[in-house]
Formats: structure tokens, sequence, C-alpha cells
């Protein structure tokens, strides 16, 4: 599934910090909601995690902020898989933050794993997991890490 994984953002008055632009940790909600979005479509919904009693944890999560994003600004995120193992245990991805004029806003690099929930201690995932990211959206300088 190499096609680009994207979506639309707007942001809200209450996004907004004193300056007139984004508050530093709307970056990361937007690229939660993004993350969640993408598990969902891969068939990794809340109810499935729940059943097979793992989630998962983050142990990076950077922005790098380029240029302001402002109320009414046409703007747009995507995900991309730049490191993954081949099990799904390990993962990282990266998010870029672009009005619609193409401009880079933000990066999000985030790093992390799964947890099984029961023993809390990180797991190996089931297998829909590694194939989530195997045939998720890559990085140019994607790597797998084993």
């Amino acid at each position: 599934m190499n096609t680009p994984f994207k979506r639309p953002i707007a942001l809200r008055w209450a996004d907004l910090d004193p300056n007139g632009h984004a508050r530093h940790s709307v970056y990361y909600d937007f690229g939660a909601a993004l993350r969640v979005d993408f598990l969902s479509t891969a068939g990794v919904t809340l109810a499935f995690m729940e059943e097979h009693h793992f989630g998962p944890v983050l142990f990076r999560e950077e922005a790098l902020f380029r240029r302001e994003l402002r109320y009414g600004d046409d703007l747009w995120i995507n995900l991309l898989v730049t490191q993954a193992r081949h099990d799904g245990s390990r993962f990282s991805f990266r998010h870029e933050i672009s009005r619609a004029d193409g401009i880079l806003c933000a990066i999000i690099n985030v790093d992390g794993a799964w947890i099984d929930t029961q023993r809390r201690k990180l797991a190996t995932p089931p297998p829909l997991i590694a194939k989530m990211l195997g045939d998720g959206p890559k990085s140019e300088d994607f790597q797998w890490l084993d």
C-alpha cells in the first residue's frame, strides 16, 4: 500500500496561542489523531487491541517547526513509515504538515513499540501489525530494523 496516507486538518480557535498561530501541543495532537486513523484503516481498531491485549507506546515524539500554522490555512498531514521491524514490534513514523500550496510547516517524528496490556511489558503484536507496517507508505529513507 505505498499509496500516501494523507488527511486534511483544520485549526480550531482553541488551537491558537496568544500570537495567533497553533500552539505547539496541537501539532502532536494532529499526529496522534492521524496515527489512530491509520491503525483503524488497517483494521487495528481499539476493539481489536482490547481483544488481543496490546496497544502502542511511544518512546520519542519530536516536532520540528518550520512555518506557522494560522487559523484559516488549508492544511494537510501525512503518515510515512520510516523504520520497522519485520515482526512489527518496533516502528517509527514521520508526519509532515503542509499547506495546500506545498509549503512544509512541520515534521513530527515518533518511535514506538507495542505493550502487552495485561503483562504491562513490551511484546510482539499480532501479525496484522507487521502487515500494516509492511504495506504502509514508506519514507524515501525507510529501513528495516532487523
